[in-house]
């Protein structure tokens, strides 16, 4: 590193502190746009099934161990000084097989971001409620979390019956207590598309991650194989971005050769900076022209950037992952070839932890600290 890139780095840190604006500090790709680079604080999983846990299912009316094998894909929020974790985990019913379980969230909370306590009940499930129809028996899936700005949290989740996905948008203002809104997109046409995964444009604000509004609007990157962008005036009802053609614009989709070769997918809410929105995605290494080193089938974590004044405008987008698989129990689990799902981003501690899902199977964390040079 010359002196010059040193003084810039350190000019990024002290304009962070001073300002409390997101600065971010170079990556290994030599990307001064990402945020990074993140470190595993432990090389274990820090949320793990517990066979034990009993919960009384409101559908079937019987005891159920509700968590008993596999907690994986995380939210994550800070609340009264604490980060609080939702998991999806996941029942012993069903065929065993990926999907074929019911999956409800957990919750668990941590005064330091890495070791956590859980509760013994889910907090969100599957209920005999209007969303049953589509909740069920698949389960409530892979959760989203933000904070609007008058302190309530707004959930987005993916709704699986085990025929058909939806994003599924729910709020809270004390974690505990839900109020399902319903499907996320809006429009008839948007009814009968499966569709899952919601990265809600989030910003630094006094320390706390807080949904961002741009030119009037919250926007979501949504979406797997291809990923798209949606608009909201309230967190709860979005609107595809469209083309002239009627159908939703295209903003990030496969590259041949790279960690993404079969598909992205979007990760954890995305973050406006000074130098515009940075969207954590999760990329599936592909059987024919994948990356080299990754193993096929393989999720890691990349980044893309888009232009503050314009969420639809692709800007940069990262060449090699910043999180792969490496530990055992992210290479091999439920889901064989291993991932990295990232889906929890949070602002605590004056860094940033990322929670993803290893293998299908445990929850993991990675740690950003802005101030080390």
């Amino acid at each position: 590193m010359t002196e010059c890139n040193l003084a810039s780095r350190l000019t990024l840190v002290c304009t962070f502190l001073l300002s409390a604006n997101l600065l971010l500090a170079q990556s290994t790709q030599n990307s001064s746009w990402t945020l990074g680079p993140f470190t595993r604080p432990v090389t274990a999983p820090i949320i793990t099934p517990n066979p034990e846990a009993l919960f009384s299912d409101p559908i079937t009316k019987k005891p159920v161990h509700w968590e008993s094998l596999n907690t994986f894909n995380p939210a994550a929020i800070v609340r009264q000084g604490k980060v609080y974790v939702f998991y999806r985990a996941e029942d012993d019913s069903g065929r065993m097989v990926i999907g074929m379980h019911t999956s409800r969230l957990g919750l668990a909370s941590s005064d330091d971001g890495i070791h956590f306590t859980t509760e013994p009940t889910p907090v969100f499930y599957p209920d005999v409620d209007a969303q049953q129809a589509k909740e069920w028996p698949g389960g409530v899936e892979d959760p989203r979390l933000v904070e609007r700005e008058d302190g309530t949290y707004v959930l987005a989740y993916t709704q699986w019956n085990r025929h058909n996905t939806d994003i599924g948008i729910a709020t809270s203002t004390d974690l505990i207590h839900w109020n399902k809104q319903g499907a996320a997109l809006q429009g008839e046409k948007y009814q009968h598309l499966d569709y899952k995964s919601a990265s809600i444009v989030t910003r630094l604000t006094h320390g706390r991650l807080i949904a961002a509004k741009i030119d009037g609007k919250y926007w979501m990157y949504w979406g797997e194989i291809q990923v798209r962008v949606a608009t909201s005036p309230d967190l709860v009802h979005w609107t595809p971005v469209e083309k002239s053609s009627g159908k939703p614009i295209v903003l990030l989709h496969n590259r041949p050769g790279h960690f993404d070769s079969a598909f992205p997918e979007v990760g954890p809410p995305s973050l406006l900076t000074d130098r515009g929105i940075v969207l954590i995605y999760n990329g599936k290494n592909a059987v024919a022209e994948g990356a080299p080193g990754i193993p096929v089938g393989a999720y890691s974590a990349g980044q893309a950037l888009f232009a503050a004044n314009d969420p639809s405008k692709l800007v940069a987008r990262t060449g090699q992952p910043f999180l792969k698989p490496e530990q055992p129990w992210e290479q091999s689990g439920q889901y064989a070839a291993g991932t990295i799902f990232a889906e929890g981003l949070v602002f605590f501690h004056d860094k940033f932890f990322l929670y993803y899902g290893g293998a299908d199977s445990r929850v993991g964390v990675a740690v950003f600290d802005p101030k080390k040079p």
